[in-house]
């Protein structure tokens, strides 16, 4: 059997623009994590636990429960963590090595949003997250399926009534999909919800969606702050991703990325800009030329 460890990619409200006042928060919504097989799962857990203890004793030592205690991936994967904490990325990269070595691979899968205020979108958070963990889902059975393997997923916990509430979208969608594809069997049963203080695979899984929303944030904007992330993790993560992984386009004529493609230096997404950009002052000048043309009077039609 294998385990699939998963965390949220971004969340699911609204985006328009990094500067927009409300909705500004992530251009995506996915899943990400690893999978990997059952009898190895614990030896992997137990690595990364001493890891992140070595990592961060001064701040576990300070704390009333250093068993449930966590760091999250947006705490790691900051702006300036490659330049400010180099040995946390290190440490990350050290696990994804680990993990190939247990036979471990990462996952992703993300859905560009349509952007705009939540009355201007037609695809709400419910509908989205829904689409996300059922596409998951569609991913990973294939990749099991492939292994001749039942597969599990587990995921950070939610409320009570979110997860009745999911359990019984992702059964009625498990069922319908099984009609017409034989890999649907591999999953065992709609996605386990476990707290992710008890459970280090569940920690680490988070670790993985926050690297691959900053690499996904490189790919999307032009003046991304993550612009450090495939050099620091692009080697590391080559081959070490499921071709079943993906980042989904919203309406674009471009291709979507695949597997490592979110890793890598060049940006399919942003094209090279050729030529001499207009700096402030050519700008000034452009402006002042524009403005003479638009106002400079015609030729007198009789001289």
């Amino acid at each position: 059997m294998l385990l699939a460890y998963i965390d949220e990619i971004g969340e699911t409200g609204a985006f328009v623009s990094k500067d927009h006042k409300r909705f500004k928060t992530s251009p995506v919504f996915g899943y990400a994590g690893f999978v990997i097989p059952v009898q190895s799962a614990r030896d992997f857990g137990r690595s990364f636990t001493e890891e992140k203890r070595r990592l961060f004793a001064a701040e576990i030592a300070e704390v009333g429960n250093p068993g449930r205690w966590e760091r999250k991936g947006s705490d790691i994967f900051t702006a300036d963590a490659w330049q400010r904490h180099p040995s946390q990325i290190r440490v990350f990269r050290g696990l994804v090595t680990e993990l190939s070595k247990y036979s471990g691979k990462i996952f992703y899968f993300a859905q560009e949003k349509e952007r705009g205020t939540p009355k201007q979108v037609a695809t709400g958070p419910i509908e989205l997250e829904s689409a996300a963990m059922q596409e998951t889902i569609n991913r990973l059975c294939p990749y099991a399926h492939a292994f001749r393997e039942n597969l599990l997923i587990v995921i950070d916990q939610v409320n009570e009534k979110q997860r009745a509430e999911r359990v019984a979208n992702m059964y009625k969608h498990i069922f319908a999909r099984s009609r017409r594809y034989p890999e649907m069997a591999a999953i065992v049963e709609p996605p386990m919800h476990v707290d992710s203080t008890l459970s280090s695979n569940i920690q680490f899984a988070d670790w993985i969606a926050a690297s691959i929303g900053r690499a996904i944030d490189y790919q999307l904007f032009r003046d991304s702050r993550f612009g450090w992330i495939p050099d620091a993790l692009g080697g590391h993560m080559h081959h070490n991703i499921t071709f079943e992984s993906k980042l989904k386009l919203w309406n674009s004529s471009l291709d979507d990325l695949h597997h490592f493609d979110v890793f890598r230096k060049s940006r399919p997404l942003l094209p090279h800009i050729t030529g001499q950009l207009v700096g402030d002052a050519n700008r000034a000048q452009l402006t002042k030329a524009i403005h003479l043309a638009s106002t400079r009077r015609a030729p007198d039609a009789s001289s």
